[in-house]
């Protein structure tokens, strides 16, 4: 009997894409979402499923450079493309500077939501070096936090471009 919800060819798509500065070649199934493959293809649990239908955040990967729901996105789309999930924010040394200044400002409580604010977060601080305080809340909007009222996230945000500002200065 062919259940009218689940497609009825069971073929797999083959996708590559660069995953965190590594090729990745993988095999799914085209209804597959990228955050399905994500958690439980490639085992990069940093990246939370919460709402499932795109209101959360907590899922929030970026995909050449865009924050995108990985919810509400599908595997296959992933084809040629860069994307970047919060393992990739930290080298094998060093935390990235959101990472630093989120733990500083205590922006991570539960710790649900931290991976696709940090990850919006650097959506933002990456074309925007010296964003304002409302383009901050701006990029925030669609990670939901309900534990830290969202000042200590904002105040993480305005720290690390700071601190990335100053380092940029540094090496220059």
């Amino acid at each position: 009997m062919n259940n009218a919800c689940e497609p009825s060819d069971l073929s797999r798509v083959k996708v590559s894409f660069v995953l965190n500065g590594k090729h990745v070649d993988v095999e799914v199934k085209p209804w597959e979402t990228a955050l399905h493959l994500l958690r439980e293809e490639l085992e990069l649990t940093g990246t939370k499923e919460g709402c499932g239908i795109g209101e959360c955040g907590a899922c929030t990967i970026l995909v050449d450079g865009r924050a995108v729901d990985s919810c509400l996105i599908l595997a296959p789309q992933l084809d040629g493309r860069d994307v970047n999930t919060v393992e990739g924010l930290a080298n094998e040394r060093t935390l990235h500077a959101l990472q630093e200044a989120f733990m500083a400002h205590g922006a991570v409580q539960c710790g649900f939501c931290t991976p696709g604010a940090l990850v919006s977060a650097k959506a933002l601080l990456d074309p925007t070096p010296s964003p304002r305080r409302e383009e901050i809340v701006e990029a925030l909007s669609g990670n939901l936090c309900r534990c830290t009222g969202y000042i200590q996230i904002v105040e993480a945000v305005e720290q690390a471009a700071k601190n990335l500002r100053e380092k940029e200065s540094d090496q220059a």
